[in-house]
This record gives C-alpha cells, sequence and structure tokens, in this order.
C-alpha cells in the first residue's frame, strides 16, 4: 500500500501511512522487538539519525524496554520506508515533521495530508522532468563523442 492508498473498514478509511518495509527478516507482529542496531542494518541509517529522527518528532514514540533500550517494532520500519521515500522526494524535513504530526492528530487531517503529498508530487515530477532534459543533453553529447571517436571509412580499410 502506498502512502495515497487507503483501506476500507466498513464505511471509514484507514491511512497506513506507510508502505511495506522489505519482508526479509522481518519477525511476526508480537514478537517484532527490534534493537537499534538491527534497525540500523535493515534501513542503512545511523544510529544517530534514528535518535534524531525520534527527537525532532518525525518518528513516532519508540518503546522501550525495561532497562531503557529503544524496541522498534513492523510499524517502526514501515514508518522509517516511508519517511525514506519522503526524502528521497527532495520534501524538506519541516514538512515530514509537520506530515509525522498530523498522522498523529488523527483522521480530521487527511485534507492537510493530502495537500502536503499532492505539492511534493508537483515537485516530483517537475524534477523527473528536469532530468529528462539532462538526460537527453547527455545522450546527445554521448552520441557526438561516439560517433567522433569512429575513424572514417577511408581510413579504417588501411
Amino acid at each position: 500500500m502506498t502512502v495515497t492508498e487507503t483501506t476500507s473498514t466498513s464505511s471509514t478509511k484507514t491511512d497506513s501511512c506507510a508502505t511495506p518495509f522489505s519482508t526479509a527478516n522481518r519477525r511476526p507482529d508480537g514478537q517484532d522487538h527490534y534493537t537499534i542496531s538491527e534497525v540500523v542494518a535493515f534501513t542503512g541509517l545511523t544510529a544517530h539519525t534514528l535518535r534524531w529522527y525520534e527527537r525532532i518528532g518525525l518518528m513516532p514514540h519508540v518503546d522501550r524496554s525495561h532497562t531503557g533500550q529503544r524496541r522498534y517494532s513492523n510499524r517502526d520500519l514501515d514508518w522509517l520506508d516511508l519517511v525514506g521515500k519522503l526524502r528521497l522526494t527532495g520534501m524538506p524535513v519541516a514538512d515530514m515533521v509537520r506530515y509525522a504530526e498530523l498522522v498523529r492528530e488523527g483522521d480530521h487531517t487527511y485534507g492537510e495530508r493530502f495537500e502536503l503529498l499532492k505539492t511534493t508530487r508537483e515537485d516530483v515530477l517537475a524534477r523527473i522532468a528536469e532530468l529528462q532534459d539532462t538526460l537527453a543533453v547527455l545522450d546527445r553529447k554521448i552520441n557526438f563523442y561516439a560517433d567522433a571517436g569512429q575513424a572514417p571509412a577511408s581510413e579504417r580499410s588501411r
């Protein structure tokens, strides 16, 4: 399920707010207690980044063990996957934090979440168009140099 998809339960819609994280090495729900080092291995994020996400409000409350050690769940991994996708879009951290706040506030924020994601999507489409133009220039240059490197036919037979 993507960020913009919803699931229907009776007459209400529930936003999953996250895309599924890789199911490889995932534990069944209820047994999904991951240490920060395991999450680092799964996500490629640093422990410092995970703590920072929590500090700025980008990461929802992370459960702790009786010794105070962070214990991440499958839901946390899904959320981190979404955050990673939002980072790839170029969404500013402040907007990601705002999105996280809206999710925590509840269903009445769907409209604002929609607008935030729609604006981000438009930005991504503009970047894609810009990159496609850049790719076309590179392709022309590559073709020019590939052709320029070929010896004229009259010289190849010698």
